[in-house]
C-alpha cells in the first residue's frame, strides 16, 4: 500500500475529513490531498504530523510493516539453510547433540 492509501485508509479509520487532517497537520487541503493521491511525498516533519494525527505508526504509514517481517523471514530462512549445510559434514553423535543443543531453546515469542 502506498503513503497515500495508507494515509486515506488511517484518515478514514479515524472518521476525519482531509480538511481536518490537513488543519491538525499544519499543511494547505490541496497538499494533503496530492499526498494521499501520491503525488507528493511530505517531509519528515509534516510524515511525523501525519503518524500523530492519524494514530498510524510511520512503519505502517510508509508500508515498511510487512517488508520487515519479511526481511526477517527471509534472514531465518538464510540462517537455516547455513545450519544444514554444516550439519551435513557432522557424525551421527555430533548430530545428536546439535539436535539436543537445539531443543534446549525457548522457542521465539
Amino acid at each position: 500500500m502506498t503513503l497515500g492509501g495508507a494515509a486515506l485508509a488511517a484518515r478514514t479509520r479515524a472518521g476525519l475529513t482531509q480538511a481536518d487532517v490537513a488543519r491538525r497537520v499544519g499543511v494547505q487541503l490541496e497538499v494533503y490531498g496530492r499526498i494521499e493521491r501520491g503525488e507528493v511525498f511530505p517531509s519528515v516533519p509534516t510524515l511525523r504530523r501525519l503518524c500523530v494525527t492519524l494514530a498510524i505508526g510511520s512503519d505502517e504509514l510508509l508500508g515498511l510493516e510487512g517488508a520487515l517481517e519479511s526481511r526477517r523471514e527471509v534472514g531465518g530462512a538464510r540462517a537455516l539453510r547455513q545450519l544444514a549445510s554444516a550439519a551435513r559434514g557432522l557424525s551421527v553423535s555430533q548430530l545428536r547433540l546439535l539436535h539436543r543443543l537445539a531443543e534446549s531453546f525457548e522457542p521465539p515469542e
